[in-house]
């Protein structure tokens, strides 16, 4: 792809995403007042705002967090995708970044703009499929979803998910991820008040594996020059 042809499409997507965010962004506040209107009712905007204060400071945080770390990871058009569609660090991010491994893109280039894009879309029309399964199939299998049996394996999903994803990273530099990793145990099981605002704590736990990332490149620096 040309520089042109390039610059053509990221002003085409940024148009496209804007456009499309803006669309959800107003059907999603939209939808309790539409649905208030048709009930004849409306939500109790008091309440609304209670609610928020509680727990949509912490995730508006965590959100600019979220685009600062992932937006250059994942280009324009993958950006737009993974923000609209959502379950980032579940689904999106993981399917991206094999997908850009895989391949052998960089970022910042024009191959990983078409990669992430292409990964985070397929990513959100299998979700689709799986849920329209879900939903047909849920009564069908409502006894195996319940069974006592594999109840503990349900349960234990999403740590079975993060800690194979996180293998593969931590085996790269197994000191640079388990410093952030030891120190917040600690600071977890010291002050567990604190798992209620996981997304607050990626903060300082991004300080410090970045400053440790750092301190290493400088070491590997100096180390180059004397040679």
């Amino acid at each position: 792809m040309d520089r042109q042809a390039y610059e053509s499409y990221l002003k085409t997507t940024h148009r496209l995403g804007r456009l499309v965010s803006v669309v959800t962004l107003v059907l999603l506040v939209g939808a309790p007042f539409a649905i208030g209107l048709i009930l004849g009712t409306a939500p109790d905007l008091g309440a609304v705002a209670r609610g928020f204060l509680s727990v949509g400071l912490v995730w508006t945080i965590s959100s600019v967090v979220e685009f600062l770390v992932y937006t250059p990871m994942l280009g324009a058009g993958g950006s737009y995708l993974a923000f609209i569609t959502g379950n980032l660090i579940n689904m999106k991010i993981p399917c991206a970044v094999n997908a850009k491994e895989l391949t052998g893109a960089k970022s910042g280039t024009a191959e990983n703009e078409v990669i992430s894009t292409l990964s985070i879309a397929t990513s959100s029309l299998v979700t689709i499929l799986v849920l329209a399964l879900g939903v047909a199939l849920m009564i069908p299998l409502q006894p195996v979803l319940e069974s006592p049996v594999l109840a503990p394996a349900f349960d234990n999903v999403v740590p079975a998910l993060f800690g194979a994803m996180a293998w593969k990273y931590y085996r790269k530099s197994p000191i640079l991820a388990l410093i952030p990793l030891g120190v917040m145990t600690v600071l977890f099981t010291l002050v567990p008040s604190l798992t209620g605002s996981t997304s607050m704590m990626i903060i300082p736990s991004g300080a410090i594996a970045i400053g440790l990332s750092y301190l290493a490149y400088r070491r590997g620096n100096r180390g180059a020059d004397r040679r």
